[in-house]
């Protein structure tokens, strides 16, 4: 048997050679760490300097093989991606933009899924996509001052999905001009009916809306505009307007300039056509109106133009409005008594057709007597032919005359003694010859 110390003598004498061999290890990997941090460290100087000074990775013989993991997620996001291109007019967060041409959508290389698009209250915005499925607009007109947002989706041939949002905001009123014009769209109307803008801003920037403005007939006329101040543009031909042709008048001003930030908004095309050619003389010597259609007289009729103290102007007018029955009220013309009163106010005037803005009429007349027609001129300067009260007997004299014009018609009027209507009292630009027309022209 071995005792207990004998077993620890024995132990001891194992653990001393194992001490031993154990520190020839620690010894030996020492070493070699040693030396394998300064080979490290000459080959993290190598790399280093071959990173500094733009050696490349082959000619290094080092590489980590991050650039080939970021170039195969490149590639792998590239065959992800919709090759379908959108595009939105106007570009997001525009200002000012056009009520008319906006919210233009469009794709290449696929095609329309879902477009939304909704004005800042959230009210939703109708459109329709094409046929082909390219391209997308609004149904109807957009509002001023108003900021829209649109949501867009489309896709490829591989079903891939691509999206585009933006928003706008259409121009303000106060950053936009627009024209209030003459004649209406599909009216008929006499030779003498011009063309006549009006606009709500002063255009400073004349001859560009000129240039967006366009007006031309089916007789081949020559036709030039004339602008009488910064709000009023009118155009016409040299002579009346060939009878039974068709005018037509395009509005292209939608982001032209006017005045500085002040942009045009109407995009519009309007036509409308002559009918007969109805012209009447009003001689006021002798008291008598005849009215020829297409060169020939078909009827002379009575009248009474202006007395002595208030004459009636002279020259070629054109009739502008037509009412069966209206109130003339002398102090909106400055005829008045001396308690501001109107020295005449009748509330039912018949047949009454205007002739100028400052109050030329010519109208029915039932509180005259008969007797005054054809034989004295006793108005306060508008032409009276004989009528009745209520304007309900088509056989009166004012009665045809007024079933029988047309706005447009022209009406001479000669032998008053007056002066001859300025050519922007009313729509009678036909009192400038044509080289004074084609003067007022800005391009």
């Amino acid at each position: 048997m071995i005792d207990g110390d004998s077993q620890l003598r024995a132990r001891g004498t194992a653990g001393f050679g194992e001490a031993a061999m154990m520190e020839k290890r620690v010894m030996t990997d020492g070493k070699r760490r040693r030396g394998l941090m300064a080979a490290s460290a000459l080959l993290g100087g190598v790399m280093v300097l071959s990173a500094c000074s733009g050696g490349d990775d082959t000619a290094s013989g080092g590489g980590d093989g991050k650039g080939a993991s970021q170039a195969q997620v490149d590639e792998a996001a590239a065959k992800k991606t919709s090759e379908a291109q959108i595009k939105i007019t106007p570009k997001d967060g525009s200002n000012n933009a056009s009520i008319n041409n906006s919210a233009a959508v469009a794709v290449t290389k696929g095609t329309l899924t879902e477009v939304e698009m909704t004005a800042t209250d959230g009210t939703a915005v109708e459109g329709e996509i094409s046929a082909d499925k390219k391209s997308w607009k609004p149904s109807s007109q957009l509002e001023r001052a108003t900021t829209y947002k649109l949501s867009v989706s489309a896709e490829d041939s591989e079903g891939r999905v691509a999206h585009e949002n933006a928003s706008f905001t259409t121009v303000a009123p106060d950053n936009s001009f627009i024209g209030t014009f003459t004649p209406d769209d599909g009216s008929t109307v006499g030779v003498g009916m011009p063309v006549s803008i009006n606009f709500d801003k002063a255009i400073t920037n004349k001859a560009e809306v000129q240039k967006g403005i366009t007006v031309s007939s089916t007789s081949g006329q020559e036709v030039a505009c004339h602008w009488f101040n910064a709000n009023r543009m009118d155009c016409r031909p040299e002579d009346y307007w060939q009878e039974n042709s068709t005018v037509t008048l395009k509005l292209a001003l939608d982001g032209v300039e006017g005045a500085e930030g002040v942009y045009g908004v109407q995009q519009k095309t309007v036509n409308f056509k002559i009918g007969r050619n109805q012209v009447s003389v009003v001689d006021a010597a002798t008291k008598q109106m005849k009215v020829m259609q297409d060169g020939k007289t078909v009827r002379t009729i009575p009248i009474s133009a202006g007395s002595p103290e208030n004459k009636t102007w002279e020259g070629q007018m054109v009739i502008s409005e037509k009412f069966k029955e209206t109130r003339m009220d002398g102090a909106t013309v400055g005829f008045t008594d001396d308690d501001g009163k109107g020295e005449y106010d009748i509330k039912d005037v018949p047949h009454a057709m205007r002739l100028s803005n400052s109050g030329t009429f010519l109208h029915g007349n039932y509180w005259g007597a008969k007797s005054i027609f054809g034989n004295a001129n006793t108005s306060h300067g508008c032409i009276g032919l004989a009528d009745t009260q209520g304007a309900n007997d088509p056989n009166t004299p004012g009665a045809w005359f007024y079933d029988n014009s047309i706005v447009g018609d022209v009406v001479i009027v000669k032998n008053t003694g007056d002066k001859t209507i300025a050519p922007d009292n009313g729509l009678n630009g036909w009192n400038m010859d044509w080289a004074q027309w084609k003067a007022g022209s800005e391009v």
